[in-house]
């Protein structure tokens, strides 16, 4: 295991800074507005501007068919989508969604940029309003558990788990999150989130996983501090960028299966 010693002696000091940087941390956004303490009270607004959204997305598309790509402003997409107030409601409920969400909005941008057939265009078009509608679903499901008191405590749950399992899945979130982070266009922010997570999370689940596979423990900590950093600081595309994460979380579910495995076989011997 000497690679593994040598990775952390070059990556250390840069993790120390950025875990310094990220203590700080807030919304990319700035603070997370009002209407985020009280969704139920504004499920109306996050519904109007869900409609409006798919209006304007598909607008830019039927600018694409008729009048072709140099008449549709690609750029204007992600100026929508930041735009609402249903944008922080989405991020800070459901950080999967919200990645789903920019990768469909840059699956429009970089078609049209292309100059792919509308047909290709128009499923990605399709494949992001059905994103859109999923995530209305989620911030009303949140509302729910607001209202009642609970959303506190699931968040908590979320955020510092208990279990090295739930630790594996709160990684997978986090990478989910440096996806949507890198495609709006905030590479720093996104690199932050990467080493954050290997530093908080990653670390406290090694020694257990390099019980069970230390190859793959060897491999994850190569994605962590070479294969995902290079991906975002070389600007790589969005897709390339998600195609490293959902390597890595593939890897993820293997270790969290061993893991549990592993638990499983120790009561079963007491």
């Amino acid at each position: 295991m000497q690679s593994l010693s040598r990775v952390r002696n070059q990556f250390g000091l840069l993790f120390g800074l950025f875990a310094m940087l990220a203590a700080g941390q807030v919304s990319a956004h700035g603070a997370v507005g009002d209407h985020v303490n009280d969704l139920k009270g504004h499920l109306d607004q996050y519904t109007e501007e869900v409609q409006w959204l798919i209006g304007k997305f598909g607008g830019v598309v039927d600018t694409y068919e008729k009048r072709g790509q140099k008449a549709a402003d690609s750029d204007a997409l992600a100026g929508f989508w930041e735009e609402v107030d249903f944008h922080l409601a989405i991020e800070t409920n459901h950080v999967p969604t919200y990645a789903s969400i920019w990768q469909g909005i840059y699956g429009i941008k970089q078609a049209i940029d292309k100059g792919a057939p509308v047909s290709a265009v128009r499923e990605e078009q399709v494949e992001l309003e059905h994103t859109l509608w999923q995530a209305l679903g989620a911030v009303k499901l949140a509302a729910q558990y607001q209202e009642k008191g609970l959303l506190a405590e699931v968040q908590t749950t979320e955020n510092e788990p208990t279990t090295m399992p739930a630790t594996l899945e709160d990684i997978k979130h986090r990478l989910d999150r440096v996806v949507a982070k890198y495609a709006e266009k905030l590479p720093e922010a996104a690199t932050t989130i990467v080493h954050d997570t290997y530093l908080q999370r990653f670390e406290g689940v090694e020694g257990a996983l390099i019980e069970q596979d230390a190859a793959l423990v060897e491999d994850l900590e190569k994605d962590f501090n070479v294969t995902l950093p290079q991906a975002l600081k070389r600007n790589a595309s969005v897709d390339d960028v998600r195609d490293v994460v959902k390597a890595m979380q593939v890897k993820l579910d293997r270790a969290k299966a061993l893991l549990v495995k592993a638990e499983k076989d120790r009561k079963d011997v007491f």
